[in-house]
């Protein structure tokens, strides 16, 4: 039996486990997949060894950027956006090697692209870990300036207090890349001026339980069109699969 896995920590609030069984059961496949919850990314290399079995790996905060430097390989996108989601893992003469890839992109560019009008010209990503690497990376193959939010000053960010009312209005879209707000800090939200928010504006929470977080129900009364991250999770979770099956 073939063996898939998610790498990260914690994993409670993972759904990919359960997707990816019933993938399996539903299309008969031989396989199963497990949750690999480690405290430390040291950890990595004892999965690889204790598991001969295993095929492929999906990996999730915190570790996307911690994993690059157990790849044997990277693809053109992950090298470019410095993430890892998918873990293929193969052999090369005789040897154990694993490829990198970064699907976070594609979920992400397929779901949001339907909502974009012409108006959506520049973005603030909020964070600025792998996932809002990934963000970046897709809006800007979709023409969209962008601009990292961070509570901490850093070049090339803005912090939440320097989000002004015309700062807003110059930044139609919106995406959290944060966990603030996920379940069970469910009445938590990005410090935003949500007040500065209008009709114009397209909130995306990559954040997908709860349905609506607090950031996304704000941005649904001010008018705002408003997505959360489970559309991006399922086909995110499609395409690492295909890199799992792919020979490139």
């Amino acid at each position: 039996m073939d063996k898939y896995g998610l790498v990260g920590y914690p994993l409670g609030h993972s759904f990919s486990r359960d997707f990816f069984n019933e993938k399996f059961k539903n299309e008969g496949i031989d396989a199963e997949y497990v949750n690999f919850e480690i405290p430390s990314i040291e950890r990595f290399p004892e999965i690889i060894t204790e598991n001969a079995n295993l095929c492929g790996l999906n990996v999730t905060i915190p570790y996307k950027e911690k994993i690059i430097p157990y790849m044997d390989e990277l693809s053109e996108e992950a090298r470019h956006i410095g993430a890892v989601n998918v873990v293929r893992i193969g052999m090369r003469k005789g040897k154990t090697h694993l490829k990198g890839f970064n699907s976070d992109v594609i979920g992400f560019t397929r779901s949001i692209e339907p909502l974009l009008e012409p108006i959506h010209r520049k973005a603030l990503i909020l964070g600025t870990g792998g996932a809002s690497k990934a963000v970046r990376y897709g809006l800007h193959r979709l023409g969209i300036e962008t601009r990292f939010v961070s509570r901490n000053p850093k070049e090339d960010s803005l912090t939440y207090p320097q989000l002004t009312p015309e700062i807003m209005d110059e930044y139609k879209v919106i995406v959290n890349c944060t966990p603030v707000g996920m379940y069970p800090h469910t009445e938590e939200c990005p410090a935003l001026p949500y007040a500065a928010i209008g009709r114009n504006h397209l909130l995306y929470d990559l954040v997908y339980n709860p349905e609506e977080t607090l950031f996304l129900r704000k941005g649904r009364e001010q008018g705002a069109i408003t997505k959360n991250g489970l559309e991006m999770l399922i086909l995110q979770a499609y395409a690492g699969w295909e890199f799992w099956h792919s020979e490139d």
